[in-house]
């Protein structure tokens, strides 16, 4: 399957498309899976084949930009581990499954377009306004984005990482590195569950992992160290723009 891929597109291209999505999904704390997906369905992969792919990459992409946010001081682990022991096991079922109805799929894009309109035009909030928010929001929220991460094939970071922030949760940066550790830990949990069923991982995955781990290094570098919170919620935006777009169309 590799050789018939890189026949008919080049691996420059191909390697940058997937650079480039690494490097702005790790910039705000995500994997890129969606990203992933919209190219990989643009040169015409079955969903069989996107789904792990997108998962193994996402893993990595979500790592090393956790360790980059990490050690910037900005993660905050309490919030993270509640998220994450309602979400991984839902992730796990989700990734068992079969993928959802493309309807479903348009309602997904639709509630992220809105959300990168709320965050490109979001006052940054102060220490002041922020909260903890209540146990029963961590549970039900975290439940719904591990299944919908697992399902579709991603690591949820699109969904949880505008919530942390137009809700007041924490601030911008603190929320990337929240959703890092979340995307990878739903990202195994979802692949866990769809080997357990009996699927594979493809070649191309291993061919293109030094390259989203190079656009991974850069996005988080920028994104943990040297941008601004409002620059951060610009890119969460036009990543968010950029999966709507994915499930709109595929």
């Amino acid at each position: 399957m590799l050789s018939d891929i890189l026949t008919y597109f080049p691996p420059l291209a191909l390697g940058l498309a997937f650079f480039l999505a690494a490097a702005l999904y790790a910039s705000v704390g995500h994997g890129g899976a969606s990203a992933y997906l919209a190219v990989m369905g643009l040169i015409g992969m079955a969903p069989v084949e996107m789904k792990p792919i997108a998962l193994v990459l996402n893993s990595a992409v979500s790592l090393l930009a956790f360790i980059a946010f990490g050690r910037a001081g900005h993660f905050r682990a309490r919030l993270f581990w509640l998220f994450a022991a309602a979400s991984v096991p839902a992730a796990f079922i989700g990734g068992w499954l079969q993928s959802p109805d493309p309807a479903f799929k348009l309602i997904l894009a639709a509630a992220l377009v809105f959300s990168a309109w709320r965050l490109a035009f979001y006052r940054n909030a102060e220490e002041s306004e922020l909260h903890e928010p209540p146990l029963s929001a961590i549970i039900i929220l975290g439940l719904v984005i591990g299944f919908l991460s697992g399902l579709i094939g991603i690591g949820g970071g699109v969904f949880l990482t505008p919530l942390l922030v137009l809700f007041r949760w924490t601030p911008a940066k603190p929320a990337a590195a929240i959703s890092a550790a979340f995307v990878f830990v739903n990202s195994l949990s979802g692949l866990a569950g769809f080997l357990t069923k009996g699927g594979g991982v493809p070649q191309l995955a291993g061919f293109l992992l030094p390259v989203v781990l190079a656009g991974a290094w850069f996005g988080s570098g920028w994104g943990s160290k040297r941008a601004r919170s409002v620059a951060i919620q610009r890119a969460l935006a036009a990543v968010l723009v950029v999966a709507a777009v994915k499930f709109a169309t595929y």
